[in-house]
């Protein structure tokens, strides 16, 4: 893209909006049907923007020691803000990403290419029946930030789905998940419970605010059957502009006590935001 100017277009799953950001020359805000999906700046692809891409990056930056490739499945593409991150942060990984939204796919591919060498695979396909297919034991992480519009879709909830992940991540891979939501919690807690019944180690970045039930927002959710560098991700969590909370161990399981782990033919879909939830983080 070599002008500065907002381009609409209809895709699969709504309209989608690419703004330029006035403050930054190459630079841009992607929006579904109003809903802010992805924020990246040709010029720095290591720049995150939005709050919770900043707290997937963290946990993808403790993940193995810096600089060190990683094999990674993105399940939802947006506008690619993680996958250019990884590939400027850890030279030489091997990334695939699933989108199912082919018209999303084009149109990021005309105006936001990547970069030559980017070591980035996009895949127009159903995040579950791709992962389902997908060799096991082949990524180091698996980064699951999928919305239908503006909410996730029941059948990436489910028990199910997290079996599918955990078989496809290596034994000391990591899961990461966005998830949205607010007080009484009842899909967080949910989402919580199922991981916990597969994985020994879960964690939950946050801001205080939302887990108080203050407001509605983004919760980042960690799996992984190792420990976690959890000094880590707390040190660069409080350190962020907006900071946020790493809540586990004991304080985990007292916010998900009594939620049950999510069965296929029970599945709902993550809900929907109010009005005005989310903005540039």
């Amino acid at each position: 893209m070599t002008e500065s100017i907002p381009v609409s277009r209809s895709v699969d799953h709504g309209t989608a909006k690419l703004m330029p950001d006035v403050d930054r020359p190459r630079a841009w805000l992607l929006t579904v049907d109003g809903a802010p999906q992805s924020y990246v700046d040709l010029d720095a692809p290591a720049h995150l923007e939005f709050e919770y891409a900043r707290r997937l990056g963290h946990v993808l930056d403790t993940a193995a020691e810096p600089g060190r490739p990683l094999d990674v499945l993105h399940l939802g593409g947006g506008a690619l803000t993680l996958p250019r991150y990884v590939a400027e942060t850890r030279p030489g990984s091997r990334q695939d990403v699933v989108e199912a939204d082919r018209g999303l796919l084009e149109l990021v591919a005309e105006h936001l290419p990547l970069a030559d060498g980017a070591g980035i695979a996009v895949h127009a396909a159903d995040a579950r029946t791709w992962l389902e297919a997908a060799p096991a034991d082949s990524a180091d992480a698996l980064v699951a930030d999928v919305f239908g519009g503006s909410r996730i879709p029941a059948h990436l909830t489910s028990l199910g789905y997290a079996r599918a992940a955990e078989r496809v991540l290596r034994p000391d891979g990591v899961y990461l998940a966005n998830l949205a939501d607010a007080a009484p919690f009842a899909f967080l807690r949910s989402q919580i419970a199922t991981f916990a019944a597969l994985f020994e180690e879960t964690a939950v970045i946050a801001e205080p605010g939302v887990l108080r039930g203050r407001r509605f927002g983004n919760a980042v959710l960690v799996a992984a059957h190792r420990p976690l560098d959890l000094a880590a991700l707390a040190r660069r969590a409080a350190s962020d502009a907006f900071p946020a909370r790493v809540t586990h161990g004991a304080a985990l399981r007292a916010f998900t006590a009594g939620a049950e782990p999510v069965r296929d033919e029970t599945a709902v879909p993550s809900p929907e935001p109010p009005d005005g939830a989310f903005g540039i983080g």
